[in-house]
């Protein structure tokens, strides 16, 4: 069975963000998984601004570059994982923003959640995004990433210092997302 496009999507844009380092890590562990073809996705190299096609994402008539670079990105990946941060309890607003400029593309794929954050571990802001994932027709997996204090495993270089439990749920995540990729796909491929 061919492997999955899987891409892995750095939702924070704030500009002392920790998302990239996180996501870097990710990314490397999906990267060694032959089930999966990985790539890494930084939403503020994407440069969508504030939703502005005058058209609904449904009739798929863009009008802007952006969004059709966006759009090609997108439905050709099989599976996502967002890292998002936890910002007043919900997902940054470039994470939804990059949701809504687009349907069709997201529709019949899972998608899974690197969060991070203080105690919870931006459990709330991965919560709140399976609310608009599912109004998207994604499948968002209860198997998840939380990192609790993410910033206490930054390192000076900017690295991202893993452990044995996050490199394990990754693994867990990374196994329902090839069960659901794997199915979700039969939906898609007539």
């Amino acid at each position: 069975m061919s492997s999955l496009k899987l891409l892995t999507l750095i939702c924070s844009t704030r500009p002392t963000r920790i998302g990239p380092s996180i996501a870097r890590w990710f990314d490397s562990v999906a990267s060694a998984d032959d089930r999966f073809s990985a790539q890494l996705v930084d939403l503020v190299e994407v440069g969508l601004p504030l939703f502005d096609e005058p058209h609904h994402p449904r009739l798929r008539k863009y009008q802007h570059e952006h969004t059709k670079r966006w759009s090609a990105l997108v439905d050709g990946a099989d599976a996502f994982v967002f890292v998002t941060p936890e910002y007043n309890y919900s997902p940054p607003p470039s994470f939804t923003n990059a949701i809504d400029y687009l349907y069709a593309e997201w529709n019949y794929k899972p998608c899974g959640f690197v969060s991070y954050g203080g105690a919870s571990g931006g459990m709330r802001a991965a919560q709140q995004a399976k609310l608009t994932v599912t109004a998207a027709k994604m499948m968002p997996l209860a198997e998840a990433v939380a990192i609790p204090f993410a910033a206490k495993l930054i390192d000076e270089s900017k690295h991202f210092n893993s452990n044995e439990q996050l490199d394990s749920a990754a693994k867990v995540m990374l196994d329902e997302l090839t069960k659901w990729g794997r199915a979700l796909r039969t939906i898609r491929v007539p």
